[in-house]
């Protein structure tokens, strides 16, 4: 009797270990995962959906802006000038870029158009666009928090941007 309970014993504990090793496994893959391994093609792949997004996105800006209340406005002037400033930001990223041997060496760019484009990120969720305008900067936030997580830096709005 005393060597059933032994041996179940024994058998409950290699199952234990193996879910404890699968477990540990598991948790290394999802790192992985979240930090995956990038080339500098994908990279520039993603640097050039940004500046096109971008692009995109001032110009339907600049539209909504004139038709808001914010029209005629100091802070209308600001926006315009924060979304150009992202637009050159933008620019300034790609052709750097393109220049460098290693692409972690423009995390001082990234970090650059992450911030500029958190300004430009509170005013839109604080007020009402146009959708093409709000769709167009759902697209330059998604490219741009892509290029966050390549960077492993904090995304567009983080409070790191303040």
């Amino acid at each position: 009797m005393k060597q059933r309970i032994f041996k179940a014993v024994i058998a409950m504990s290699a199952v234990i270990m193996v879910l404890m090793l699968a477990d540990t496994g598991s948790a290394q893959m999802r790192r992985e995962a979240r930090g995956r391994r990038v080339n500098k093609a994908q990279v520039q792949a993603i640097v050039n959906r940004v500046e096109n997004r971008v692009d995109n996105f001032v110009r339907s800006y600049d539209k909504s802006l004139d038709r808001s209340r914010l029209n005629n406005s100091n802070r209308e002037d600001w926006l315009n000038q924060r979304s150009r400033d992202l637009e050159h930001a933008t620019n300034e990223l790609s052709r750097n870029f393109d220049r460098r041997a290693a692409w972690n060496d423009s995390r001082d760019e990234v970090r650059q158009c992450l911030n500029i484009a958190s300004d430009i990120d509170r005013n839109v969720r604080n007020y009402r666009f146009r959708p093409v305008t709000e769709r167009n900067w759902r697209n330059v936030r998604f490219e741009l928090n892509t290029l966050a997580d390549v960077y492993n830096l904090p995304k567009v709005g983080a409070a790191a941007y303040r």
